[in-house]
């Protein structure tokens, strides 16, 4: 894995941990990263997203502590092999599920039909 496959947003209100937990776990649902895959250490991806290492260091003990992520003596952080590389589709959508709450209500607050926002998105997920 390359630390640029992370995205951070550090204008999300999502905290910067979370953020690397939650894609963390989304990329290992997909099969994306597989069992036994080294990630980049602490240092390379906060280095490269110019982010606090103590940041990452954070989300890393957090993944590792939810059996996403095993630490190598002398090599870092893989995926935990005992961890399943990939999950159903509706398990795939239940990670969504709170930022498709979140988009539903945004569109409500900003009074948006629905088919100009399921358009939007079809051709961002389309990029």
């Amino acid at each position: 894995m390359d630390a640029s496959l992370l995205t951070i947003q550090p204008s999300s209100p999502e905290p910067i941990y979370r953020q690397i937990v939650e894609q963390l776990r989304r990329l290992i649902a997909a099969g994306q990263l597989t069992p036994g895959e080294l990630l980049p250490s602490v240092r390379d991806v906060a280095g490269f997203h110019a982010i606090n290492p103590m940041t990452v260091s954070r989300a890393y003990g957090m993944a590792e502590s939810e059996g996403l992520l095993e630490r190598l003596r002398g090599k870092g952080m893989a995926v935990a092999q005992t961890h399943r590389a990939t999950q159903s589709q509706a398990q795939r959508l239940a990670l969504l599920e709170p930022q498709l709450l979140a988009l539903a209500r945004q569109a409500n607050e900003l009074e948006l039909p629905a088919d100009p926002v399921l358009r939007r998105l079809a051709k961002l997920l389309g990029e």
